[in-house]
């Protein structure tokens, strides 16, 4: 099952997504006629492991990590699946990278990996976005609108197993699997839940595999993970998102 959030001119509506409809528990909803895709979920925070394919690494030339490296992006950094990327002023080297999510259902903490799939809601993609020239991960990573994320939740997939690839300009930029990470979805969310109290709507985004690259004013990204979805933003110069 899918699950979608509409903005409407009356506000935000959730519900199952269906061949182009949000079905509410108040009615029906087309996309694009009674309104627009929304973020699928509203975290407190999104989790976000780096370094977690072995061919990035190299690419990268980054150390292979004993444990799950992460960082944290703000709610302030979500953007909507099919809205445009600015490209900010303040960077010259703005860079994508295709990434699967887990968006966690319910409050928990401390758990076991075998335990994870009982506590997600589902899983989601996200374009985890990068000014590669600026100093340190948060100025890099957790500005607004570097975590175009959607376009709805798959609630019936296994994560460990997934096909992904990203185009940009139409170009093929990324293919890969999920089972190339070097620690999977359960052990992230597991490893994560001891330091964090997770709240419903939190995403746990798993890392990029091989082949991040730069991204240009003008062109499209598209991500797409297999039995998720496609996540696809236009980057765009000089004005706000659209």
């Amino acid at each position: 099952m899918r699950l979608a959030r509409l903005l409407t001119p009356e506000g935000p509506v959730a519900g199952r997504y269906d061949d182009g409809t949000v079905i509410a528990e108040d009615g029906r909803y087309e996309v694009g006629r009674d309104g627009r895709l929304l973020p699928p979920c509203e975290p407190s925070a999104l989790y976000c492991v780096g370094r977690n394919y072995a061919e990035t690494l190299d690419q990268m030339e980054y150390e292979r990590p004993e444990e799950p490296d992460f960082f944290i992006k703000p709610p302030t950094s979500l953007l909507a699946h099919g809205r445009s990327v600015r490209y900010p002023e303040w960077t010259d080297e703005l860079t994508y990278a295709g990434e699967l999510v887990a968006v966690i259902d319910e409050r928990c903490r401390d758990l076991e990996p075998e335990d994870v799939p009982e506590a997600i809601r589902g899983y989601t993609v996200m374009n985890d976005l990068d000014g590669l020239d600026q100093q340190g991960r948060t100025a890099r990573k957790a500005f607004d609108g570097s975590a175009p994320l959607g376009p709805w939740i798959e609630t019936d997939v296994d994560p460990t197993a997934i096909d992904v690839t990203t185009t940009v300009g139409g170009e093929r930029r990324q293919d890969a699997n999920t089972e190339l990470m070097l620690f999977d979805p359960y052990e992230v969310v597991s490893y994560l839940s001891r330091r964090f109290t997770f709240r419903p709507g939190d995403c746990i985004a798993f890392g990029s595999p091989a082949n991040p690259g730069l991204v240009e004013p003008g062109e499209r990204v598209e991500i797409t993970y297999e039995g998720v979805g496609t996540l696809s933003n236009r980057v765009v110069a000089g004005s706000n998102s659209t």
